[in-house]
């Protein structure tokens, strides 16, 4: 009966722990600073395991902080929302000291690793958590301009990898930011509009109008267009070591298109189905495109 009841206790604490640090988030996060990071090598030689692991462990504490200092804050807003309110702190599994505990521990250890890379590594880390919990967490019950702030942390870990690889911050690791810093927006307003009705148990205000209009449709297909130009940047040869052959810019720029395809369904429709194909859409646009930068940098 023991073994019973450790291994259910074990296997529940797994399965706290995975949902108060938001482990799908977490480690498509863990992605983009590893695709930074590949970008930012001069060549495979250069490459270090261990510089990679810490870069992995490092972020996924990064952003596992966040989210669980983010579950304490808004525990009883979680409770109000059917997305959430089964998260380890509102459901009432876990005490708010203890999650505490481990985003503070999360913390340290992330801090830690991400300094052992270099220092400007750590600093970025920090910023991104207090940006997160300190500024945009509070502001989503109060602007939609919560979005733009969230959207600077949100594009720390591309720029991250690269910083990590280079101990440099320069015009490389801010192309890698802006592209994306703009991605945040299509991406996060399609959640929002999909997810709506449950951000408004808890009072959020998550869409640049606070409605599901034909406005923050058009504002979506904007930003849809600001990501295109911004990813294509590295392929006009002003972004230093960053750059992308011809093949690859077509690439790059199908994508985009497909982006706003899907944004323009989403102004045509203004339908949930919609924003759900637009957030899918964008999900794999972000990881399509970290997988074309690196390919074409390894194959030129």
């Amino acid at each position: 009966m023991n073994a019973t009841v450790n291994t259910f206790s074990f296997k529940q604490i797994a399965i706290d722990f995975k949902e108060i640090t938001k482990a799908g988030l977490a480690v498509s996060v863990v992605f983009s600073s590893i695709a930074g990071y590949l970008l930012g090598v001069l060549d495979f030689h250069d490459l270090k395991v261990t510089t990679l692991l810490m870069l992995a462990v490092g972020g996924y504490c990064m952003v596992g902080a966040s989210n669980a200092f983010n579950q304490v804050i808004e525990k009883d807003l979680d409770a109000l929302m059917d997305r959430t309110k089964n998260r380890p702190v509102a459901s009432g599994r876990m005490s708010p000291n203890h999650a505490l505990f481990v985003a503070s521990l999360l913390t340290i250890v992330g801090l830690i690793l991400l300094y052992l890379i270099n220092p400007k590594s750590a600093m970025f880390g920090a910023i991104s958590i207090f940006l997160y919990t300190s500024v945009y967490t509070p502001l989503k019950q109060y602007t939609p301009l919560s979005v733009f702030v969230g959207a600077f942390p949100g594009a720390i870990p591309f720029m991250l990898g690269w910083v990590a690889a280079t101990n440099n911050f320069g015009i490389e690791a801010g192309t890698l930011f802006l592209i994306q810093f703009f991605w945040q927006f299509p991406h996060f307003w399609a959640i929002g509009w999909l997810l709506f009705d449950d951000y408004q148990k808890a009072g959020f205000f998550m869409l640049p109008t606070g409605k599901r209009d034909t406005s923050t449709a058009l504002q979506t297909i904007l930003y849809c267009v600001w990501l295109l130009i911004a990813s294509m940047l590295p392929c006009l040869g002003y972004t230093g070591r960053l750059f992308l052959s011809p093949i690859a810019a077509g690439i790059v720029f199908l994508l985009g298109v497909w982006m706003i395809i899907y944004a323009v369904k989403l102004y045509q429709e203004r339908t949930t189905k919609a924003a759900r194909t637009l957030m899918l859409v964008s999900v794999s646009y972000i990881s399509l495109l970290q997988l074309v930068y690196i390919i074409d940098k390894f194959l030129r």
